[in-house]
């Protein structure tokens, strides 16, 4: 019954056999997991994944050969965290929405201003290492497979293969617009966008292609408590000046520096939120050691989180 796939050499078969989820709750008792409530443990082990949880009482346990967990580690507290790092998804996704939006906005605008309505179609205003003929036919493409309301009505009046910029944009992904945003190969394009963020083009335009990754994350439900991240960004050392003291320059792969500058965006886009309260808020709420995700020992004193 069942297959099983072809062993690679030199490599040891997997041969663990699934175990139900009551035996998935004994194995954690044997291993020295507290367990309050047996019964809500079993309803959270039959609606999140036994080895999706595993994330997050990895370093409650004393080495990861024993699996034995350390003194005091409870079941409720590993939920818990699981629980805080869904709600802090939640919070970053908040946060890149407002951020996107205001890019996409900045990026139609200049261009349009600067180059026409249809800058995205004029191969000289892009690099040429990038393959700009075969973005602008997947731009076409989504356009003309568009069911949306007013692009309907734009392809039914117009004769043009792609809508002006401020209809285009709003049809790009994160990724595509950070692509197009990186590709353009004027600086002085780049910063006219960048600058009003308070960056220097090169700064805001790695943060903005660390940011689809941070997007990808959130939207396929990983973790971003106590993960190390693949793709960083560069940190200024000048400007935004307000920022710069804030970042933490030893923990470069931790989510730390990517909520301050998160908050610090916000801070120009959206006048009077409540975003950095509402981050200071949920760790207080699950009292996280923060040091997980790169937060510096001093954090709460520095002025940029003061709310």
């Amino acid at each position: 019954m069942g297959g099983h796939p072809l062993s690679l050499p030199n490599k040891i078969p997997f041969n663990k056999p699934p175990l139900t989820f009551a035996k998935q709750l004994q194995l954690l008792k044997s291993r020295g997991m507290i367990v309050n409530d047996d019964n809500k443990a079993l309803n959270y082990l039959g609606q999140l994944n036994y080895y999706r949880l595993g994330a997050y009482w990895l370093p409650f346990e004393q080495s990861h050969q024993s699996h034995q967990f350390l003194q005091g580690t409870t079941f409720e507290r590993v939920v818990d965290l699981y629980v805080f790092d869904r709600e802090l998804r939640l919070l970053v996704l908040d946060a890149i929405e407002r951020v996107e939006v205001s890019v996409r906005t900045r990026w139609a605008y200049i261009l349009a201003h600067t180059h026409g309505t249809h800058a995205h179609t004029q191969a000289s205003i892009f690099k040429p290492t990038w393959s700009h003929s075969t973005q602008l036919q997947k731009l076409e493409d989504e356009y003309q497979q568009s069911q949306e309301k007013f692009v309907q009505h734009l392809r039914n009046k117009h004769s043009e293969s792609v809508p002006p910029l401020w209809v285009q944009v709003e049809l790009f992904s994160f990724g595509q617009l950070s692509k197009w945003l990186a590709n353009l190969t004027s600086s002085t394009d780049r910063n006219a966008i960048c600058r009003h963020y308070g960056f220097d083009e090169v700064y805001f335009v790695s943060f903005m292609h660390h940011l689809t990754t941070i997007r990808n994350i959130c939207a396929h439900h990983g973790r971003l408590w106590n993960r190390d991240l693949t793709v960083t960004f560069k940190l200024p050392s000048r400007n935004p000046q307000r920022l710069v003291p804030a970042l933490n320059n030893q923990q470069t792969r931790k989510l730390y520096n990517t909520l301050a500058t998160l908050a610090f965006l916000l801070d120009g886009i959206c006048i009077g939120h409540h975003w950095r309260k509402r981050l200071i808020d949920l760790i207080d709420k699950h009292q996280i050691d923060v040091a997980a995700m790169g937060f510096p020992s001093t954090w709460r004193t520095l002025p940029f989180w003061a709310t």
